[in-house]
Formats: C-alpha cells, structure tokens, sequence
C-alpha cells in the first residue's frame, strides 16, 4: 500500500475518509461524452440522486467562484472532484479546471472519474496537472461481456460498435490505469454490477485491474434505466456476494452514496448542492453523446 493511498484513506470520503467526516465537492464541467453506456441517463434535473445528474454544466472559471463558496459553507471539504456529467476527458474542461484548482486551492485533493477511453493517450497531462486519485470505470474486461454494456464508442471521431468497440475501450483503460498508477497516482475502479450480464466477471474484472495497478474497487448496483431498463437490479445478498469475490484480490470500497454530478458536503452527512449551485429546474432534459 503507497502513502498516497493510506494518506486519501483519511482525507477522502471513497477511501475511507467518511469516517473522519471530510466532504468532497464535484464539478460538473464535462458535458459531453464519448462511449454509450446502455444503462447510462445523463441528465440535468434537481430531483434525482444518482450519477450522470446535474442542474447545470459550468464553465472552469465558474467552478472556482463556485469553490470559493462552497468552502465558506463547508470547511470540511477536502476533496475538489470532477465526475461528468459527461466524461472528464472527452473535452479539455476538466483538465483546465484542474489547473485552475491546483494553483487557488493547492491544499486540496484533485480526484477525476473517467471511462477511461481516452485515458492512456492523456497519462501524461494528468500526470502532469497532478491528479491525487482517478477513478475509472471498468465494467468488464472481456469484450464480449462489454458490448453488452455499452452500446459504442466515439474514438479519435469515429464510431466503433459491438466487440470492436469494447475491444478498445478495454485496451485503452487497462493501459491507461498501469501508466497513471505507475506515476504514482492512486486509481479507484468503479464497475457497475448488472448480475444478469456481469454478474459472474466481478472477479475477473478486480483481478486484472489489480494487476494494471488499481488500489481500491467500487462494486455499484446497477440503477435500471435507459436501454438496461429491462435488467433488474441486484439484491442486497449480490451485492456482498460480488464484493467478497472482487475482495480476494482488492481492497473494496463498501460505503458508495451514488452521489450527484453536483454534490457538495460530507457524504451521508450534510448537502449543500442547493444553496451552491441554485437547484430550481425539475424537468429532466437528456444530453447527448457526443
């Protein structure tokens, strides 16, 4: 175990940090995205609380104000996180807000969530920007299992569906987290459990991406929506199931909120996403990939 993962242990809420009541603060400046998850339904509504939802898209000079405030309002944020609405690398705003982030607040945790498409041929400027923990979602790493998942991908302005599609995106993670782990960052995997898909890969799935050099794996229930509406959702018995298989290889994060691409506060504690980002639209209105 590196010092940077003991160290986020006690200072981020997806490490462990819940226990020592620190808070996070996301940022939704990413709006578009470049893979077609089939359960995803990335919207911007007030009224759900799941990822893929914000009440609005905001530029990265705005997210700094936004930081200024939330930090008045909650002084136990540590962590400055970017999780979508769409994919953090899809367009270069994440990473401009990083930097901006990186040079007013320095005492903060930088943490990113991506898909992971683009991950490999973008190491080096999250390397360099100085991402503390990067989350990337790996939901199979067999590509058969994967295209069942997820619907296409846009890579480098072409359309790849099916095998072809998961083929490279499977590729393209793996390599991607073993090159930013090898950097030193510390890298979380998110995979969402659908039991009538994957239900049967979780071990795989924490198995290799252990060995690519992820610390922790974050095993989420699947949320039925979107084409994957149809699939049911896993009982309580899967779930635990699922994390004591994936536990034999990583460490297993237990304690996931499904939090908002805005959420502000201490997870389970406190939310101040209304008063940071005046929530007041109640109608969902669906972005596209792209």
């Amino acid at each position: 175990m590196n010092n940077t993962y003991k160290n986020l242990q006690k200072s981020h809420p997806c490490f462990g940090g819940h226990k020592n009541n620190v808070g996070r603060i996301h940022l939704p400046v990413s709006p578009g995205c470049n893979i077609a998850c089939r359960f995803c339904d990335r919207v911007i509504n007030d009224v759900e609380d799941r990822p893929g939802v914000t009440s609005k898209v905001i530029t990265p000079d705005e997210s700094i104000e936004v930081l200024e405030q939330a930090l008045k309002i909650c002084p136990e944020i540590t962590v400055a996180g970017i999780a979508g609405p769409g994919d953090t690398l899809a367009s270069g705003y994440a990473l401009q807000t990083f930097r901006k982030v990186k040079e007013r607040f320095p005492q903060l945790i930088k943490c990113m969530s991506t898909n992971g498409l683009l991950l490999y041929e973008k190491a080096d400027e999250v390397i360099d920007i100085g991402i503390d923990s990067l989350t990337v979602t790996v939901n199979a790493v067999d590509p058969e299992i994967e295209e069942k998942l997820n619907k296409y991908i846009i890579y480098h302005g072409r359309k790849y569906e099916g095998i072809e599609g998961a083929e490279i995106l499977i590729e393209n993670q793996l390599k991607g987290i073993k090159k930013v782990s090898d950097a030193g960052i510390t890298i979380k995997v998110n995979s969402v459990l659908v039991p009538e898909i994957n239900g049967e890969h979780i071990e795989a799935i924490a198995k290799t991406v252990k060995k690519a050099g992820a610390s922790i794996d974050n095993i989420i229930p699947l949320i039925p929506q979107a084409e994957l509406s149809c699939q049911r959702a896993p009982v309580c018995s899967e779930i635990d199931a699922a994390r004591t298989k994936a536990s034999k290889y990583i460490d297993v994060f237990r304690h996931c909120q499904h939090c908002r691409a805005d959420a502000v506060g201490v997870p389970g504690k406190s939310e101040f996403g209304d008063q940071i980002y005046q929530r007041r639209i109640s109608v969902k209105e669906t972005f596209s990939h792209g």
